[in-house]
């Protein structure tokens, strides 16, 4: 059961990335077509700098990466702690329940992004975290030493 509780966490890091890689054709298309290019002389220039430069939309998966690790931290602690003192089978169905949620919220900010939905979905996803992290809590605080896993 502990390597099923971990498989969510994989699939979120692998989102993260996908994410990630997702800011570069989404910036630079956007850099590319811009007819004034006098705003990106800045020495040092970062992601940051180009709020305003380039469409919101070319930003919003780099705003979406930063939100994977931000609350995602949360949860990667919070399914570490239950791997290791034992998942129950509903530990996993929130742990997958809160990936699915990240990943839907991710294309919704990423292609859409309306806040009424976007928010429902993190609220969603929030709430399967505090389940889970109350979860963890009881776990480690009513754990019996002698029936922990090897």
């Amino acid at each position: 059961m502990q390597a099923q509780m971990l498989a969510p966490a994989a699939v979120l890091v692998v989102w993260t990335l996908i994410v990630m890689f997702w800011i570069i054709p989404s910036r630079f298309g956007a850099v590319a077509k811009l007819s004034d290019k006098s705003g990106l002389t800045k020495k040092g220039m970062r992601g940051n700098d180009l709020e305003g430069l380039i469409p919101d939309k070319a930003n919003w998966p780099a705003h979406n990466h930063t939100h994977l690790h931000e609350q995602p931290t949360l949860f990667y602690a919070t399914v570490l702690i239950l791997a290791v003192m034992g998942p129950d089978a509903i530990d996993v169905v929130l742990a997958w329940v809160y990936v699915a949620l990240r990943i839907v919220h991710s294309l919704w900010q990423n292609l859409v992004n309306t806040i009424p939905v976007r928010f429902t979905l993190f609220l969603a996803s929030t709430i399967a975290l505090i389940v889970l992290a109350l979860r963890a809590v009881i776990a480690t605080l009513l754990a019996d030493p002698s029936a922990l896993p090897a």
